[in-house]
């Protein structure tokens, strides 16, 4: 299955959807190769019934201005680029407004899988 984005114009961003304890949210997260883990801006996981200060998992993060330990939390499903994956560990961090997106979608969600990503047509496949 293959989805479309925009080729011209910053990120690649990827719809998907997260399942909570209370509800399911859609997010717009940014397809980023060089991030090793998953994460999920900490209001999208507030909002559908996770508490990231209950979390005793933490786990080293390093960013544009430092190093970081976050929440790591098992989200109950996410879905995107018609895959899903169900009991799913993503990281919880606060992301600025500027940043537009609900998080990262990263290789822990790509691996095992085969993900051409089409810039000449603008489209994207993960099979």
């Amino acid at each position: 299955m293959s989805f479309p984005f925009d080729q011209e114009h910053g990120l690649i961003i990827v719809r998907a959807e997260l399942t909570g304890p209370s509800g399911n949210a859609v997010l717009r997260l940014a397809l980023d190769t060089g991030a090793t883990a998953t994460l999920i801006n900490a209001g999208m996981l507030v909002s559908i019934g996770y508490d990231p200060a209950l979390v005793l998992d933490r786990f080293q993060v390093t960013t544009g201005s430092g190093v970081e330990f976050v929440p790591r939390i098992t989200v109950k499903k996410i879905t995107a680029l018609g895959q899903k994956r169900v009991d799913f560990l993503v990281l919880c961090h606060t992301l600025p407004p500027s940043a537009g997106v609900d998080g990262l979608l990263g290789l822990d969600f790509l691996r095992g899988e085969m993900l051409t990503v089409d810039f000449r047509n603008g489209r994207i496949t993960l099979i």
